[in-house]
């Protein structure tokens, strides 16, 4: 188990950084016969990034080093946008991406989980998205020639900071330039709420937040933490009113390439790595209140009724049911209740 005020926060391990997007970027260099490249938006302090490298060493010895996983965290080979278009050319061989983030411009049904207030907490999560709905996501991203790994990567409950007043209500929201992913379920959402959402990258948000382009963003406690928002940011609303994670996808003509041997070590390591950051992620959780609380960040705990309730009159669960269509919807109502 990860020691999370040590490890989890400080791990930095750098990889080569070579490859040739050829096939599955298969470059035979000084002792790998295959050299894939692993990629996504998160920090180097990260939990996620200290769980891929555990996985690439993993791999790199079950394998004697026939395979190297080259681990590009912190949007080295791009932003979310760019490393999308990488992964579906076959540069990026895995790409960690949020269903709600760029991975819905191609796949809509995928931001499914991310709407508002549906997981009231890890077990409800976990019990959805490892089960029916999970398995219906997948089977919609691979038609896009995208490969799900069977696990995703939790990136935690969300909330809202802002620079200039505490969030108590949605109206503390009217007006308010915040900022958001890419990703119309949270531009819907943030609208519904009567705030003015601008869709910013990860990799240009301290930016965005300094310059004062916006003066508020959401996010999980651990992306708050290692992106160092509260530098930025003074206020903390604990509102839970997502949660987001990471589909693992391979772009899938360079994944069947692959020998099986090859295929079942990686997939095994990433998915077994998934599973370990979930737990980081629980921990974290509960202890980066106080983390934060001690470098300044002013926390309050809002009554999530009044959001929910904006959402269900301003008509967001009704209009997202009609898009992601009734079969999809009645999945998601087997493992959280009605919503409409």
């Amino acid at each position: 188990m990860v020691n999370l005020t040590r490890r989890a926060f400080t791990m930095t391990t750098t990889l080569g950084l070579s490859a040739t997007a050829l096939g599955f970027s298969m470059k035979r260099a000084a002792a790998a016969e295959y050299s894939l490249k692993f990629a996504f938006n998160l920090a180097e302090t990260h939990p996620i990034t200290t769980r891929a490298r555990e996985a690439a060493t993993r791999i790199q010895q079950e394998t004697n080093g026939r395979v190297e996983l080259q681990v590009y965290p912190n949007n080295q080979l791009g932003s979310d946008t760019d490393m999308l278009s990488q992964v579906r050319a076959g540069g990026i061989d895995l790409f960690l991406n949020s269903g709600i983030n760029v991975l819905s411009t191609m796949v809509p049904a995928a931001s499914i989980y991310g709407l508002g207030f549906i997981f009231p907490d890890y077990d409800t999560v976990w019990k959805t998205m490892d089960g029916e709905l999970g398995v219906a996501l997948h089977k919609l991203i691979e038609k896009v020639n995208l490969l799900p790994m069977e696990k995703m990567w939790d990136n935690g409950f969300r909330h809202i900071t802002t620079s200039t007043h505490p969030v108590n209500s949605p109206a503390d929201l009217a007006g308010m330039k915040i900022r958001v992913p890419v990703g119309a379920l949270w531009t819907s959402m943030f609208q519904t709420f009567g705030a003015a959402p601008a869709s910013i990258n990860f990799n240009e948000l301290y930016s965005a937040l300094q310059t004062k382009v916006v003066d508020g963003q959401e996010n999980s406690l651990a992306n708050i933490k290692t992106a160092n928002i509260v530098e930025v940011q003074k206020y903390c609303a604990l509102t839970r009113h997502m949660w987001d994670a990471f589909f693992c996808v391979a772009n899938k003509r360079n994944w069947v390439s692959l020998p099986a041997d090859v295929q079942d070590v990686v997939s095994r390591n990433i998915n077994q790595a998934a599973l370990d950051e979930r737990q980081d992620m629980a921990k974290l959780s509960e202890s980066l209140k106080e983390v934060l609380a001690k470098q300044g960040l002013v926390f309050n705990q809002p009554d999530t009724e009044s959001f929910r309730q904006k959402l269900r009159d301003g008509g967001f669960y009704t209009s997202w049911r009609e898009k992601y269509g009734e079969e999809l919807w009645a999945i998601l109502e087997k493992s959280v209740g009605k919503l409409t």
